[in-house]
Parts: structure tokens; sequence; C-alpha cells
């Protein structure tokens, strides 16, 4: 199996489900929906230099089944998430290797509307295809979306990356190698003077996943290669091998902005605590780096 392969079958098993999806609940529907809901929660980074995106995933591929589907156990995990300081939360709603569902993000989501003007938003993380998924995001309350830019091409890119913005959702753009920060990138650079909302939420981020998709094995050294090649102006995601309050640091130092953890979240036994220790060991290592373009709200 090739990196291809995987995000080949990813891709046709999503757009199996947008179809069925659309059988049931047709896009005009949606739009209703979302006509009548709030605006969508706004990502805001802090002042302090490093943030983190805390995800909820009940299964990976190379970790195995991480947590049981409880409504109870996920709210508790999603306050420890909160409580700890994370900047948003990353929802898996892929079902075949993930266990996901579009009704957990919608329960994090209703979760996370309850700690009111404070509120983080979520985030759908899966496999998306079509600018209806977005669509079902909005309306199951995210407040964000994560796009792989490998899997989609240009035209699909910005017919996402644009209904996503429409709908006030902030977007993740992962990458796993420079040709994919290249194409990030060409859609970036002409929303630059966009990046942010008029009430100061980010809009655009761009990640590095340093795992690699055919072994499924995480390759670290990934963050500071590709450090470079991401300018300053937006925010930079490191995803996946963030383990650790040590590798929140090394990342920080590398010049990321972010870190999008989730197995380490998931299998710790208090998650508040090492959403704490992170955030601190990056921000600590933040202070220490020279720092240029990025402003932020708090």
């Amino acid at each position: 199996m090739t990196a291809g392969d995987f995000l080949a079958g990813m891709a046709a098993s999503s757009r199996a489900r947008a179809a069925a999806a659309k059988e049931i609940t047709p896009e005009s529907v949606l739009l209703e929906r979302i006509k009548a809901m709030p605006p969508a929660a706004e990502l805001r980074l802090s002042t302090g230099g490093f943030d983190l995106i805390a995800e909820m995933k009940l299964r990976s591929p190379a970790l195995g089944a991480l947590q049981r589907s409880t409504d109870a156990g996920a709210e508790v995990r999603i306050d420890a998430y909160a409580d700890g300081g994370a900047a948003a939360i990353s929802v898996l709603t892929e079902p075949s290797r993930f266990d996901g569902a579009l009704e957990h993000l919608q329960h994090a989501a209703a979760r996370l509307g309850t700690r009111g003007p404070s509120a983080i938003p979520a985030m759908r993380k899966d496999f998306l295809v079509e600018p209806y998924q977005v669509l079902e995001a909005r309306a199951a309350g995210a407040g964000g979306v994560l796009l792989i830019v490998r899997m989609l091409s240009r035209d699909q890119l910005e017919s996402l990356l644009e209904v996503a913005l429409a709908q006030g959702l902030f977007v993740l753009l992962e990458a796993f190698d420079e040709p994919d920060i290249d194409a990030a990138m060409a859609l970036l650079e002409p929303r630059r003077a966009s990046m942010y909302t008029r009430t100061g939420g980010l809009r655009l981020l761009l990640g590095v996943n340093c795992r690699d998709l055919v072994s499924l094995q995480v390759i670290p050294d990934r963050f500071a290669a590709l450090a470079p090649c991401l300018p300053t102006w937006i925010a930079r995601v490191a995803e996946s091998g963030v383990l650790s309050a040590a590798d929140a640091s090394a990342a920080a130092a590398a010049g990321y902005d972010l870190a999008l953890v989730g197995g380490a979240l998931m299998t710790h036994p208090m998650p508040q605590r090492l959403v704490e220790d992170m955030l601190q060991a990056g921000r600590a290592a933040h202070g220490r780096r020279p720092r240029a373009g990025l402003s932020r709200s708090v």
C-alpha cells in the first residue's frame, strides 16, 4: 500500500458517506438548519505563544482502540481539555478506521456551548471531499474543519475552503511534505489579508503531519525539517507525534504555534494535567525563540 492508496481509499469511502447522507438530509435542509443557528465559535489563540488543539477519537489505525463510546466519558474528557486551556477540540467523525460519527461532533459542540462566552470551537476532523460535508460540520455545531491538501485537487480545495469561510468556520490545511506546503500556500497567500475575522478570530492555519501514511509510524524529525518552509505569518500546527511536554517544547522551539494532540491525551489518565503541562512547556520554549509576523488575540 502507498500513501496515495490509503488516501484514495479514504476519499472513496468519504464520497460514499456524503452521497448516503444527502439522500437522508438534502443540502437545502442543512442550510435551513444553519440559518437558525448562532454564529460558529471562533478560534482564538492565547498571548502565551503556543496553543493546543486537543483531540477526541475512539480509535487510531496506529494505536487501536483508545476509548469506549459513552456520552458521560466524552463529557468528562471535553471538560478536561477545555479546563486545561485547549484552544479548540478536534473530533474524529470518520467511522471505518476511527470509530467516529457526526453525532460525536454534535455532542462535543453542544457540550462546549454550555461554557457561554468563553466557549472554544469544535473542529471536524475527517477525510472531507465535498462542500456538503463542510455544511454537515457547521450544522452539527463545529467552528472549524480540517482539509487534507494531498487528498484533494486545487479546485476541490478552493471549493471546500470557500464554503467553510463563508460559514464562519476556521480551516486547518494539513500537509505532509514540501509539495503539500507549496500547494497550501497557493491557496493561503491570496487570502492572507482575511486571515482573521473582524472580531479577531483566526480563520486559517497550516499544519504539518509527521505520521507516515504507509507505515503509520511517526517521523518526529519532519517537524524541524519542514519548519523553514512555513511562513511566519500563518499559524503553524504540529500534528501527530506530540506525546509529551518535551515534545510540545520541541515543536514550539522549531517554530510551531500550536500542536494537535490526540492519542497521548486519549490514553492519559489525567488529560487536563497533560494539556496544562504541554502548554506550559510549549510557551516556555516559545519565549526563548525569535518571533515575527503572526499577530495573536486573547
